[in-house]
């Protein structure tokens, strides 16, 4: 028969027995992943108020990517959500939720833009030119 886990270390022997040895994060980390969403804060705050890129769509173009970046960092370094958190699955199932998310916002967007441009009525012509 096996010997009891000691009490000192029985929290860390269950999760090295269920396969989780990511740990949640360091002060380090979360010192970069602060900095980053800063740097990831100021530039589009800098590109608007300074007009530095006259072309508003490129401006625009470039905020979203940042964006998306920073969403990249959030995820990285505050929900530590990667390959090696649990064996993958916190990783896959964000993915299956960005992909539900995606489809579910596509579509009310298709719908929206259809239902609007089949079913508003036509223009009334001007009133004061009625007979």
């Amino acid at each position: 028969m096996s010997a009891p886990h000691s009490a000192h270390g029985s929290e860390a022997d269950a999760l090295h027995s269920h396969g989780d040895t990511h740990g949640h994060g360091t002060r380090g980390g979360y010192v970069a992943g602060f900095l980053l969403s800063v740097v990831l804060t100021v530039i589009p705050f800098w590109l608007v108020m300074s007009h530095a890129i006259t072309n508003l769509g490129l401006v625009a173009v470039i905020i979203f990517g940042l964006a998306i970046v920073q969403i990249v960092v959030h995820v990285r370094y505050f929900l530590h959500v990667d390959s090696k958190a649990e064996g993958g699955w916190t990783l896959m199932s964000f993915g299956f939720t960005v992909l539900i998310v995606g489809i579910m916002l596509s579509g009310s967007i298709w719908v929206m833009y259809h239902l609007n441009s089949n079913l508003m009525p036509a223009m009334p012509m001007d009133v004061s030119s009625a007979p």
